[in-house]
């Protein structure tokens, strides 16, 4: 199959592409939550939860219609949501569905290159909203980072609770940044792996006195919460794994000789200039070095002709004899 490129028509759409072009770094992973064909209450109620915990961030979008042609376990069928995905620009996603044989069944995958990259399904036994603790969760801070504590062999040992770990850590991961404030840990996601389920409580981190510096830590649930069960999974294939994991080189500044930085002059630079003759200079002449000039070429003259001081410049003139008519005319101006 052919890849169409989009060509933009206008500087939004030019805007638009560029935004979705790949980058050295990358932009933060936005999540897209759908429902497929049939769903239930409970598979609802944890889409519009995990579209509350993520929407502060603006980093999820939620499509309302349900999509019958949407089977992600199933070859083929995974076409149309990586078609979604790349309409609405999302690496991340959350597909809710409902059935007799797989009953409050959720998905979570993630895409590379707009592809199905890996997934894992699991079964909601248990739910608790975070409607349930309203006076709790009025205590957290909008758009805070959450802390994740994880629980139990599994997570080492066993290739779909090794996948689950890492997709929960991206899912949640929201803008990276360099710095936290130690006032914004205020939240942590507890999970817990044992007796096959999984369990994941939603906490609120208050900080009490202990007689010392450091204070006392205390853990109040504050919703969602929820028993889970790992069902299928799905890892990625080794070539698109490669090409996931691949690094791009960083570019580097290229030195330049003879620079340096300093403290306090900034930047600084040395130069090399060759000697400099100033008997070769073309340099300007000034008005009232000519007197002196002339004086040295007198003195250079004296020299040259045995101490008689002849005049620069012009020859001297000679006087001629006057011609005979000349002389007359002299001699008789009446005529």
């Amino acid at each position: 199959m052919a890849t169409k490129i989009l060509k933009p028509k206008t500087k939004k759409g030019e805007r638009v592409l560029a935004k979705r072009a790949p980058k050295l770094d990358e932009n933060p992973k936005n999540a897209l939550l759908l429902f497929g064909g049939k769903t239930s209450a409970v598979i609802k109620n944890v889409i519009s939860e995990l579209y509350t915990l993520k929407r502060f961030e603006e980093q999820a979008k939620k499509l309302t219609r349900n999509n019958e042609n949407i089977r992600p376990f199933e070859g083929g069928m995974e076409q149309p949501l990586e078609r979604l995905a790349q309409q609405h620009d999302c690496s991340m996603f959350a597909f809710a569905s409902h059935s007799k044989k797989r009953p409050h069944n959720l998905v979570l995958g993630r895409m590379f290159d707009h592809h199905l990259y890996d997934m894992v399904e699991l079964g909601v036994d248990r739910f608790r909203s975070l409607k349930e603790f309203p006076k709790v969760a009025s205590q957290v801070m909008a758009g805070s980072k959450p802390c994740f504590a994880f629980a139990g062999q599994e997570f080492e040992t066993k290739p779909e609770y090794k996948l689950l770990k890492n997709i929960l850590l991206d899912f949640f991961r929201g803008t990276v940044v360099k710095t936290v404030n130690l006032r914004g840990l205020d939240r942590v996601y507890v999970v817990v792996a044992a007796a096959g389920k999984v369990r994941i409580r939603h906490c609120v981190i208050k900080l009490k006195k202990s007689g010392s510096t450091v204070p006392r830590i205390e853990l109040e649930e504050m919703g969602p919460s929820m028993d889970l069960t790992v069902r299928r999974h799905r890892p990625p294939s080794d070539d698109l794994s490669r090409e996931a994991l691949k690094m791009a080189p960083k570019p580097t500044k290229k030195k330049v000789k003879n620079t340096a930085m300093d403290s306090l002059a900034g930047k600084v630079g040395r130069i090399y200039m060759p000697k400099q003759e100033v008997d070769k200079l073309g340099l300007s002449k000034m008005k009232g070095l000519k007197r002196e000039r002339r004086d040295v070429a007198a003195e250079k003259s004296r020299n040259v002709n045995g101490g008689v001081s002849v005049r620069q410049g012009k020859p001297p003139r000679l006087e001629e004899k006057p011609s005979a008519k000349r002389r007359r005319i002299r001699e008789d101006p009446i005529r």
